[in-house]
């Protein structure tokens, strides 16, 4: 019997590992931006990439969705920091990567109405089968993924340091990180921890 329990014990955690290591690590700082030329369905109907997003100085990269408690909270911020990155030449593209749930809240419909509603003026596109999310090792929404104009990551992370309320930011890493970027200073920050709901990828 108690070779029975530890040979269960012994498969569980062969399972475990082998889960963990198809689990992609998030970009390294410094990594080059990865499938650039993926093209993706825009609200607006148009196919895009990330590297057409991109602007003089570089490109932000959001993974988003329509309903994640966090991105409402967030929805500000988002709007705020997409027109000063656009502001300051650095594209701004937001992705849907919730495929899961591509037929409920993170559907086309849904995203083109949402897009609507917060009056988006950057692209907002499907991340079919969250081909993105998974070469970037994106988990969350809302993270962040900050490219300079060579198309290297110099900041991963959260917009700021209190996703859940905007009256107790103390600091704005993210903007921060765009100043600094388009300034021509080293980036202070690289890496903060984003908080937000799993993307929804299907099995």
């Amino acid at each position: 019997m108690k070779k029975i329990i530890t040979g269960l014990g012994l498969t569980a955690l062969l399972c475990m590992l082998a889960f963990t290591i198809n689990i992609s690590e998030p970009l390294a700082i410094g990594s080059d931006l990865p499938k650039s030329d993926l093209k993706m369905q825009d609200v607006n109907g148009k196919m895009t990439s990330i590297k057409e997003a991109a602007k003089e100085n570089g490109v932000l990269v959001m993974f988003s969705s329509n309903t994640c408690p966090y991105v409402v909270k967030n929805q500000d911020r988002t709007r705020a920091i997409a027109a000063h990155a656009i502001k300051k030449n650095v594209g701004v593209i937001i992705l849907n990567s919730n495929e899961a749930y591509r037929s409920k809240d993170d559907s086309f419909d849904a995203m083109k109405a949402y897009s609507n509603n917060q009056q988006y003026k950057w692209n907002y596109v499907v991340d079919k089968n969250h081909e993105i999310a998974d070469a970037f090792g994106a988990n969350r929404t809302p993270e962040v993924f900050l490219f300079n104009k060579n198309m290297k990551l110099v900041y991963h992370g959260a917009i700021d340091d209190n996703p859940t309320d905007a009256t107790a930011v103390n600091k704005e890493h993210l903007k921060i990180a765009i100043n600094e970027l388009t300034e021509g200073k080293q980036i202070a920050v690289t890496k903060t921890k984003s908080v937000g709901c799993n993307i929804k990828r299907i099995k």
